[in-house]
């Protein structure tokens, strides 16, 4: 199908762009990399009246190290951020989310601000920005202001933007000493959407006890899910099989995915279990903890 009728735009600067918004309201809509919102312009299952491409914003693509820690702009391609030597220094498990994004062609044009302002549930980087307790820049026309990840994430496809506001920055702060990430999720098949995955991210301290954690997990609810109470097992513990064992343990009835034609919750629940396990002894080893 074609998509309907719209005004194009093409701003050269974040605040062309917002006075676009500003002027158009709520019936446009804003043109990252395209590789959701072209889909569904082209089944017609969004029609606004005009669309502000930001392509032409140089200044939105970087990746740069701040304070110790990462901050990308929201235009800044997938690829780009695969392949950055910062990204890999920075934010590995950022690093290994990217490899899993559809297919390298996806990702040449997929943008990291693009994939977290679209807040597709079943999508790799809110889980990964929230794990990290990174933070997003807003711009809009009463100026920039940051929102926490945890706090970004409202609903399926719904996020804290506020009208006319652009999503322009991605900030990621330092990683402890001694810490440790790793990425996992099961598809159908290579490039799809996760049916299940987690990122999980450990601290470790003397005699390699967990200072500190995170499990954050993609495709079992409408934002990114937060297994607290499978934390609470960790932190204060050596972090041996056994107690990694306890932790997936109690990730299912922290979860309340959703059934559909790919799996069933139960299926899911029991997939995130598995993969809470295999992703805490990954990270575990990268901290330099037991199994090193």
């Amino acid at each position: 199908m074609k998509p309907p009728p719209f005004e194009y735009f093409e701003p050269a600067s974040v605040d062309e762009a917002v006075g676009l918004l500003a002027e158009h309201g709520e019936s446009a809509r804003v043109l990252a990399g395209g590789q959701s919102l072209v889909p569904l312009l082209a089944f017609r299952l969004v029609r606004p009246s005009c669309l502000v491409d930001l392509n032409r914003i140089g200044a939105l693509a970087y990746v740069e190290e701040r304070d110790g820690g990462l901050a990308l702009g929201a235009m800044t391609r997938q690829r780009a951020a695969e392949r950055s030597p910062l990204v890999q220094a920075r934010a590995p498990l950022l690093r290994e989310a990217l490899g899993l994004i559809g297919h390298p062609q996806i990702r040449a044009r997929g943008t990291v601000g693009g994939s977290l302002a679209h807040a597709d549930p079943a999508a790799e980087l809110p889980a990964v920005v929230t794990a990290l307790d990174g933070s997003l820049v807003a711009q809009g026309p009463g100026g920039r202001r940051e929102l926490a990840a945890r706090d970004f994430f409202r609903s399926y496809l719904e996020t804290s933007l506020a009208p006319g506001e652009i999503l322009v920055e991605v900030r990621l702060p330092p990683l402890p000493p001694r810490t440790g990430s790793a990425f996992l999720e099961v598809s159908r098949r290579l490039g799809d959407f996760a049916l299940v995955g987690v990122a999980a991210v450990v601290t470790l301290g003397p005699g390699d006890v967990c200072e500190r954690a995170r499990l954050v997990f993609t495709g079992v609810g409408p934002v990114p899910a937060v297994a607290a109470g499978a934390v609470r097992e960790l932190v204060g513990q050596p972090l041996t099989d056994a107690v990694i064992e306890r932790a997936a343990a109690a990730v299912p009835d922290e979860l309340s995915p959703g059934a559909d034609i790919h799996a069933s919750a139960l299926y899911r629940r029991r997939v995130a279990a598995t993969l809470t396990r295999r992703a805490l002894r990954l990270a575990r080893d990268r901290a330099g903890g037991p199994g090193r």
